[in-house]
This record gives C-alpha cells, structure tokens and sequence, in this order.
C-alpha cells in the first residue's frame, strides 16, 4: 500500500511503527490531529489479517477520535494505537512495557488507554514504561460502564426522534456484540424497562447473561433482520453498508462500535429508510469523557464526568436539528459541528500562542 497516501486520505498527521523482537511487539500508533490538544485514544489489539489492514484501522479510528474529541468538547486531539496479535494468547508484561517505552519517546503527543482487546491491567503494565496512559484502576478505571450510558443517553435522544418520547421502557433494542460496553449497555436497558435481543460471534459471551436478565438470541447474520425499535452495534466497525441497511427493521441505529458506516454514503441509505442515525462518534464519546476526566482541574470526579457524559443526550438532538435544517444526514451534521470547533478553537489557540509569544 502507498502509506503517505493513506496518511493524506485521512489527513493523518503521524504515523509510528513500533517493533520490539525479544517481546513480539508489532504495533502501529496513529496520531490523526492535535489542534485542540494531544492526541486520545486507545490501544486496540485484534488478530488483523493482514498488515495493511491493520494500517488502515488504526488510521480510520485515530480520525473517528479526533471528530469524537471535538464532538465531546474536550481539549484533547484523536489518535489510536493497534498491536497486532490474538489478545487470548499473546499479551505480556514485556510487551506491553515495550509498547510504553515507544509511547513515552512520543513525548505527550500521544496519550492511550483502554480499547477493545485491552484492560486496565494492560495499561497498569503499559504504564511501566511511559506517564501518557490514562484509565488506570487506581485513576478513572475502566471506561466501559461510562460508554455504555453515553450510548443510553444517546439512544434516548434517538429515540425522542423516532417516535417522540425519549424513554427505552417498552423498546425492544437488539444488541450486537457483548463485550464490555455491550453488556453494560444491554444491563441498563433492562433495568430501564426495555426488550433486549443480542447477539454475539463468541456464543460463550452470551451464556452467563441470557437467563440473568432474560435476554433474547439471535444469530450473528440474522441480527440485521430483526424486527425491532432500535439496532445498536457495539462490536467492529463497518457493520452498516448497503446490503445490511436494506435489510434492517428498525427506526433507529445507536450503538458503541467505532466506525459503523461502511462509507459515508450508507449514512444517506440510511436516511433514505427512514432510519434515525445516532453517529457513532458522539454517541460513543462517554468513555474519552471519563477518561478526560484525568487531566481536570482537581484531578478525577465521577460525579463530574457523569454530568458531563448526560450531555449526549442534547448533543444527538443538536446532531438531529442540524440535519434537519440542512437536509443533510445525521453524519454529515455531526462532522460539521466536530469540524466547526476544530477550526474555531484552533484558531484562538494559535492566537493565543502568537500572544504568549509577544509577552515572552
């Protein structure tokens, strides 16, 4: 693959090879934009088929993170790391130390955490190495819980535009994928009063739930043909394309995963259905809230990151408004609005710098 024409694709500013021999560490970190500050975003590891395709993941989802960042409204750029490996059977100590050190000699360009395929405990080892790891256990700690009511907030808001009451009680939602913020998504909506199907390609996830809180089942191809109120992928990206979207049932689309849309045009196939896109970039964004939450003044508060996590819930509408207005789709509104504060906040901080420098 031409890298530098990738890079220029997704207007990637940084691209950083990390290989360690004696650890087995593959690993690429993606730096995709620090205007608003330097660059969030998680660590994933996957079993990528291919180098290249690990390439482009960590390209896509390091601009899925700077939109998200903006979105949220926090001082922070997007960036992604992805380490190339079966993270069942090829994590260790060493590896994940080798991967701080390539971190650390970024020099705070880039901070990671917590992504899927990782753990706290994964990133208590990458802190070994480097200080530019956020989510520890002793810090905000795992930022599931927090992305999964992110997702509810947004998933009410959704559905205030589908059918004109934000409440999920009486909603059936079908779940797709029940990792960590699939199952904690799933638990509040059940708790809320909502019908709940999931679905999952490890069946072994699912088992310990089904009866618990009295899910239904679906098979992993069958879930884009079920009769529902709202459809949330929180597995992979890439689940929303032309051939799933004609056959979805559902009003509305909220869920966790990164990258959902296949392409920009299926946000408009979705439209042309009917169907309320919740992007994926703000409605996900609780758990970059909570992990921010770090660098606030005063250190970590719950409380604080919550409040500010409720907020989705108004920024899907503004999303929603927007689009509206514009007749444009729910991803282009989205982009617009993360794009205006790029382009708004960083010109102030570079006067601001021009008038630093003046001073000094």
């Amino acid at each position: 693959m031409e890298i530098f024409r990738a890079m220029e694709e997704y207007g990637t500013q940084q691209l950083v090879f990390c290989y360690d021999r004696t650890s087995g560490l593959r690993a690429i970190v993606a730096v995709h934009d620090t205007t608003l500050g330097p660059a969030l975003g998680g660590c994933r590891m996957w079993p990528y088929r291919s180098e290249e395709e690990a390439v482009i993941d960590a390209l896509r989802l390091s601009q899925g993170m700077t939109w998200k960042n903006a979105a949220m409204g926090l001082p922070l750029g997007g960036g992604k790391t992805v380490v190339l490996g079966d993270p069942a059977k090829d994590k260790s100590e060493a590896l994940w130390r080798a991967l701080g050190a390539f971190i650390d000699r970024m020099g705070g360009v880039y901070i990671t955490a917590e992504d899927v395929g990782t753990t706290p405990e994964d990133m208590e080892q990458v802190a070994q190495s480097t200080r530019y790891v956020a989510g520890l256990n002793l810090r905000s700690g795992d930022p599931s819980p927090a992305t999964a009511y992110g997702v509810y907030q947004g998933m009410r808001a959704a559905l205030e535009v589908a059918f004109g009451e934000p409440s999920v009680a009486g909603r059936h939602v079908v779940v797709q994928g029940l990792g960590h913020v699939g199952l904690a998504l799933t638990e509040r909506l059940i708790r809320e009063g909502a019908a709940v199907t999931v679905t999952d390609i490890y069946p072994d996830r699912l088992r310990p739930h089904v009866d618990r809180l009295g899910l239904g089942v679906i098979g992993p191809d069958d879930v884009y043909d079920a009769d529902a109120d709202v459809f949330a992928p929180c597995a992979l990206g890439g689940v929303l394309n032309a051939d799933t979207i004609r056959r979805l049932r559902v009003r509305a689309v909220c869920g966790a995963a990164n990258n959902q849309l296949a392409t920009a045009e299926d946000a408009e196939r979705l439209r042309q259905r009917g169907i309320f896109y919740a992007p994926d970039f703000v409605v996900n964004g609780g758990g970059v809230i909570h992990v921010a939450e770090e660098f606030g003044i005063g250190g970590f508060s719950e409380n604080r990151a919550m409040m500010k996590i409720a907020r989705i819930y108004d920024q899907v509408l503004a999303v929603a408004d927007l689009a509206a207005r514009e007749d444009i789709t729910t991803h282009e509104a989205a982009l617009r609005l993360a794009e205006r504060r790029l382009r708004d906040l960083g010109h102030l901080l570079r006067l601001e710098v021009r008038s630093r420098r003046a001073w000094t």
